[in-house]
């Protein structure tokens, strides 16, 4: 899974990923991700934003990715 979702966004930690990406890019994602989950025991969440400038990121403690915005 940490393969796939890094050819689409880009990794902050552990199982946590952020980025821009297209509707279609999305659905592709997540149709290949479904191929590779456990349905009894994995799940994946989106979150979406309509407006960036609705977003505020702060981090607390080690900053596993030098990304300065969220995109």
């Amino acid at each position: 899974m940490l393969k796939l979702c890094r050819q689409y966004l880009n990794w902050i930690q552990n199982s946590v990923f952020e980025g821009e990406i297209t509707e279609v890019k999305l659905k592709e994602l997540v149709e290949k991700a479904k191929h590779i989950m456990d349905d009894e025991t994995d799940s994946i969440i989106i979150f979406k934003s309509r407006q960036e400038k609705w977003l505020e990121k702060q981090v607390v403690g080690l900053e596993k990715n030098d990304l300065d915005t969220f995109l």
